[in-house]
């Protein structure tokens, strides 16, 4: 495996913004094969079932790097970590099947790109809450993370949806 640097980066704008507008799942095992170049994913073969959740403030994704010089081994964290406002059954039973499976998850950003968490082992569940708080004006939320690990970062996806 080639290890050479093969291009650099300049200062982009500052026209960027940070946040996550939409989370989508989809059933794992529904993506089929995926195209990936330069690091998107450009064609999905499969015609995955996306289930769309609005999130505002504090979700957000976030991927770790992973490397051993030792070992000589590099992989990939992500972490998406899903808040959700006001508690409602019929989310709170959407959410009991998310933990108890690994989908495929596709992240929207407020800049119209699109990132795919578990691609090839789907991500799992690995912890959350489901908070009331005290107070009459308290934040009502449920919260949990979604995390996978793999070879290589999330992958760009901002061509694979249909819903």
């Amino acid at each position: 495996m080639a290890c050479s640097l093969t291009s650099g980066r300049k200062v982009p704008c500052k026209s960027a913004v940070g946040g996550i507008k939409n989370i989508f799942f989809a059933d794992f095992g529904t993506l089929g094969a995926a195209t990936i170049v330069a690091g998107e994913i450009t064609v999905l073969a499969g015609t995955p079932d996306w289930y769309k959740f609005e999130v505002k403030g504090n979700s957000s994704l976030e991927t770790a790097i992973n490397s051993s010089r030792e070992n000589g081994t590099t992989f990939y964290e992500s972490t998406l970590t899903m808040s959700l406002t006001f508690q409602e059954k019929a989310t709170q039973e959407q959410l009991k099947l998310i933990t108890h499976a690994r989908p495929h998850v596709a992240v929207e950003d407020y800049n119209g790109n699109f990132f795919l968490v578990g691609l090839e082992h789907g991500a799992e569940v690995t912890g959350g809450s489901i908070a009331t708080g005290a107070a009459m004006g308290d934040f009502k939320w449920l919260f949990f993370d979604n995390r996978c690990s793999r070879n290589c970062t999330t992958l760009f996806c901002n061509s694979c949806y249909n819903y």
